[in-house]
């Protein structure tokens, strides 16, 4: 059995209102998702762009920071600047610090470097107005800087905190450090039980009872070439301890690939909507 559509009185075949209506419902909801995927493509080529205008703006940062960590040092900032000190402005810039230090009141703090696992020694540096800087004076392998050499200090007279052997006040260059506040991943700092993960600035100077301490630490310079050994070798004694010099300077700069991403993603999703929009036209063509 077969159904003849509905003919008017010329004979030809009737349009009614049950089938215009689907048809109107199609041609809408068509129209509808064309709109999303142009306001989404549009989504991802803003996202693009944002992200090649962040690509500029860490070029510019690495440039910066390359220009302060490589120009002559200048006097580390002193009291009067420190609320003006942040890392947008002075992270890694090269500095010049004067001062006598504090030798029993040094830290260990852990560290893994090209040379291997070991700690970093930060050791308080009494400066001629009072304050007090902590410096970073570099690596030492974990055979001479185990936790069981690291005892919390019981001297906190800081006039008498210096090696009695110190020739008095000393002279170094280094690049200036923000606090590390917390500890490292996964590993909190123990100042109850002298073990540090992080440079946490604030943490050591109430754990070594310093007053009127810089909001930065200084990362020392070099004090001779040095070469690192092989993996898995042993620092032989023509190794200088501790060994400065060794900030490691990275910026993770993946911008052009996001940029990359968000614009492929833009251009498929165009695509696939043309293409399926050209199939729909053909087939209401037929």
């Amino acid at each position: 059995m077969t159904f003849e559509p509905r003919r008017n009185a010329e004979g030809n075949a009737a349009i009614t209102s049950q089938d215009v209506v689907p048809r109107f419902r199609s041609v809408a909801i068509r129209r509808a998702l064309v709109v999303c995927v142009v306001v989404v493509v549009a989504v991802f080529l803003g996202l693009g762009t944002w992200q090649l205008k962040r690509l500029q703006w860490k070029l510019d940062l690495i440039e910066r920071v390359t220009q302060r960590a490589h120009a002559p040092a200048i006097a580390a900032p002193n009291q009067a600047h420190w609320p003006q000190v942040s890392a947008e402005a002075d992270e890694y810039r090269h500095v010049r610090v004067t001062g006598t230090f504090l030798y029993p009141l040094t830290i260990r703090v852990q560290a893994v470097t090209e040379l291997g696992s070991g700690f970093w020694l930060l050791t308080p540096l009494r400066t001629a107005d009072s304050a007090v800087v902590l410096v970073n004076r570099g690596f030492i392998q974990s055979r001479t800087g185990d936790w069981r050499r690291q005892s919390t200090p019981d001297l906190l007279n800081l006039d008498s905190a210096t090696d009695p052997t110190a020739s008095g006040d000393v002279t170094f260059t280094g690049l200036l450090r923000m606090s590390e506040p917390g500890g490292a991943f996964l590993r909190d700092n123990d100042p109850a039980a002298n073990r540090w993960y992080s440079r946490d600035v604030q943490a050591i100077a109430v754990a070594r009872r310093l007053s009127l301490v810089a909001p930065y630490f200084v990362d020392a310079d070099a004090a001779k070439k040095t070469v690192a050994p092989e993996a898995g070798a042993v620092i032989d004694i023509g190794y200088e301890q501790p060994i400065g010099g060794l900030t490691v300077i990275v910026f993770h700069n993946n911008h052009l690939v996001y940029a990359f991403t968000w614009y492929a993603l833009a251009f498929m999703l165009a695509a696939v909507c043309f293409w399926g929009v050209r199939e729909e036209g053909r087939k209401a063509g037929m």
